[in-house]
């Protein structure tokens, strides 16, 4: 088995007295795709809060050696934990080009920094033709691109994605889920959030099952879209 990136141990979370997150533990292997799966409200994009330190939590939270519990939001980012948000949140009036760089705000070295632009750039051609376009001009399907490519900007060693499929057409799904194992086949790990079971699972490695903020199942890929209740539940079968 690969050696552990993420270990989440009894992790549980809220807002205020409301508790969202019980006790929920899960883990991530350098290396490989794991999708966290569940319907709206199950608590997923919470735990990706309290992944990215943006909300207190109890329990434990290891990335890549590194105790979590007491790091800010954006100690966790430069410890390489980036999160692509659900609904984008571009900077709508800055060109593409513009917010990608904005990804590499703690980056040193333009050389570096430039070539990782242009893997950006391979990755989604569409983002080089629309560079000097203001981002809040562009479709849904290339906002996307373009909040992924800025992420991978910051040359993350975990990147986690919300919610990616929200509100897109299938095809710019497919090609969506497309990036995501090219990038895997670099060695990029990849938490991968979605309400889409079929769609995540379809290139996850591994998935977790959340219900009422806690996780209900685990497995691998294939065994979770076997699952009669999942197949039941979520895939409409």
């Amino acid at each position: 088995m690969s050696e552990s990136l993420l270990s989440v141990q009894g992790l549980s979370a809220g807002y205020g007295e409301m508790s969202v997150l019980r006790e929920v533990t899960i883990d991530v292997s350098r290396g490989e795709i794991v999708a966290l799966v569940g319907s709206n409200g199950a608590g997923k994009t919470t735990l990706l809060r309290a992944l990215s330190r943006m909300i207190a939590s109890t329990g434990r939270i290891e990335f890549d050696g590194h105790d979590l519990h007491d790091l800010s939001p954006d100690q966790a980012f430069g410890l390489g934990l980036v999160q692509v948000p659900e609904g984008r949140q571009l900077f709508d009036k800055m060109t593409v080009l513009e917010n990608l760089m904005m990804g590499a705000y703690r980056r040193r070295g333009k050389t570096d920094i430039r070539a990782t632009l242009e893997y950006v750039y391979e990755l989604f051609p569409r983002l080089h033709e629309r560079r000097a376009q203001r981002a809040g001009s562009m479709s849904g399907g290339e906002q996307q691109m373009c909040a992924m490519g800025r992420a991978l900007m910051a040359k993350p060693k975990l990147l986690m994605v919300d919610e990616m499929s929200l509100g897109l057409a299938p095809v710019i799904v497919d090609q969506l889920l497309d990036v995501l194992s090219a990038i895997r086949k670099q060695g990029m790990t990849v938490l991968l959030i979605e309400q889409d079971v079929f769609a995540a699972l379809q290139v996850a490695d591994r998935g977790y099952v959340m219900e009422t903020g806690a996780v209900t199942r685990a497995g691998t890929a294939q065994a979770l879209i076997e699952d009669p209740e999942v197949k039941r539940a979520y895939l409409g079968l």
